[in-house]
């Protein structure tokens, strides 16, 4: 008796929700469905596709490599670890206007910044401003963490490793040099700049960085990143925020510069160009290799071309294979079952 009662307390109530009598659809697929669900799924990846190839191959790219491991590189002397504030130049030439805004990358290969030991070599409460770790950095900035008994700010090996060749670019105009203006405001991610990173809340920025040292490989500390924007030193300087959001892949390239400005606002126009490189990143130790890209974008982004044909791909798949269902049925449909 008292088994029965507790049973009868712990049964659901009766309704259709706990007793699963809810109506419910069930689609029935069917040839006269399926067949014409494909051709439509079909038609609509091959249209987007024709759209994605046809805007990535209208959007122009220029890519040089300036490494200086060939001899008739310009860049060629700077190659030497031996050779100290070095700077070459690249002359190039553009036949058409190079539709703006332009985006100026630099792009580096054979570099694993997704390898683990590199990823983890840093202090996010230090980025963060934490004073605390000013004094006392986190292990994992090992073997970045001290020098000569100081503690590193920023410490780590990613921090360490930041990219740090500069770029002036000139338009030759009846043979005199002028000036093409670059915009490195707002490169980051709005995430990095306004939550992931901050600066100590000191006055000046340069007394949150006393007892400290600067990173081995940096020339200047991280408070005089930027001499011309006191705003955009620390760990918010732009460039910064930009190397330490590590690629995916060996093979990558990372925002610059913009050029939106004065008379390049529409783009570069046609004409020739030098851009002078102040050559100090090595690369050759890993057999590695340096480039700049010159890009514009487009409603779908940068240039793409895999996107495009992937959807071409897939489309074109989705309307064979309604061909050969089709075809499969015509010739083996049985009666329904009654």
């Amino acid at each position: 008796m008292v088994k029965q009662e507790s049973e009868t307390a712990n049964r659901p109530d009766n309704t259709a929700f706990t007793q699963q009598r809810l109506p419910a659809w069930q689609p029935m697929l069917s040839a006269g469905i399926v067949i014409p669900g494909f051709v439509l799924i079909g038609l609509a990846f091959i249209g987007i596709g024709i759209a994605l190839f046809v805007t990535s191959r209208s959007i122009q790219v220029l890519e040089m490599d300036y490494t200086g491991v060939e001899q008739d590189s310009p860049c060629f002397k700077c190659s030497d670890p031996d050779q100290k504030k070095c700077m070459c130049k690249l002359d190039f030439s553009i036949d058409s206007l190079f539709k703006g805004p332009v985006f100026f990358y630099y792009g580096l290969s054979n570099y694993f910044q997704n390898q683990r030991k590199y990823g983890v070599s840093k202090d996010a409460d230090q980025l963060f401003g934490n004073l605390q770790n000013f004094e006392t950095p986190d292990t994992s900035c090992s073997p970045y963490e001290y020098s000569n008994s100081k503690p590193i700010v920023p410490c780590g090996s990613i921090a360490n490793s930041m990219f740090n060749d500069t770029f002036r670019l000139y338009q030759i105009v009846n043979g005199t040099k002028k000036l093409v203006p670059f915009d490195g405001k707002g490169i980051a991610w709005w995430t990095d700049y306004n939550v992931k990173y901050k600066n100590p809340s000191v006055t000046p920025l340069r007394n949150a960085f006393n007892g400290t040292v600067k990173p081995v490989y940096w020339s200047q500390p991280a408070y005089e990143l930027d001499p011309s924007d006191p705003a955009n030193n620390g760990f918010i300087n732009q460039d910064f925020l930009v190397w330490m959001r590590r690629a995916a892949l060996p093979d990558f390239r990372k925002l610059y510069r913009r050029i939106t400005e004065g008379d390049y606002a529409n783009g570069l126009p046609a004409g020739n160009y030098s851009l002078e490189i102040a050559y100090n990143y090595p690369v050759l130790s890993f057999d590695g290799r340096k480039k700049v890209v010159f890009s514009n974008v487009s409603w779908m982004g940068g240039k793409n071309e895999f996107l495009g044909i992937a959807y071409l791909v897939i489309g074109s798949m989705c309307v064979v294979m309604s061909v050969v269902m089709l075809i499969v049925y015509a010739k083996f449909k049985f009666p329904e079952e009654e």
